[in-house]
């Protein structure tokens, strides 16, 4: 075997080194290194590094999707329950029920919060537009609240909708 042809056999820097392994290789004392057992290892360390940030943001992003529902749900639900009240003393009570039921439909009982405003007076008259504004803190899970001056432990999320009072109301 020449020198030439060596050198395309094993692709070495050194003539010394690649002589050297060849001898070795000859000899069978010289073996590639063996892995054994070192794909799963790395495998279940990058997992777990990649699967609990993400499990954790999935959480995150649930629970302010549920509070996202939670507040359109109120405004939608309130505003209709207080454009469709009979005698305007019940309006604002109708209207905190609704939106009550609405929070706790997506966790967030006695959470919530609703502002309401009229365009005129009075409020329930024809083609009057009430504007229901509901807004709810959504806590960020598996934060302590020992940490609220340096992280952020919770997202405020509000939603307004516009209900219009029936044109042929009777009064």
């Amino acid at each position: 075997m020449t020198t030439a042809e060596s050198r395309r056999e094993l692709p070495c820097r050194s003539r010394a080194f690649g002589a050297a392994a060849r001898g070795l290789l000859a000899r069978g004392r010289w073996k590639e290194p063996v892995e054994r057992g070192s794909a799963v290892v790395e495998f279940v360390f990058l997992a777990v590094l990649l699967m609990v940030p993400l499990f954790y943001l999935v959480m995150v992003l649930a629970r302010l999707q549920a509070g996202a529902y939670a507040v359109s749900g109120a405004a939608r639900e309130a505003g209709r329950a207080y454009t469709t009240a009979r005698v305007a003393a019940q309006a604002p009570a109708r209207a905190e029920a609704a939106a009550g039921v609405a929070f706790s439909d997506q966790g967030f009982d006695g959470m919530g919060s609703v502002t309401i405003a009229c365009d005129g007076d009075p409020c329930l008259r024809p083609d009057g537009r009430v504007v229901v504004t509901a807004s709810v803190t959504v806590p960020l899970p598996l934060v302590p609240s020992v940490f609220a001056g340096v992280l952020p432990t919770s997202i405020p999320i509000s939603a307004t909708h516009v209900a219009t009072v029936d044109r042929f109301r009777q009064p």
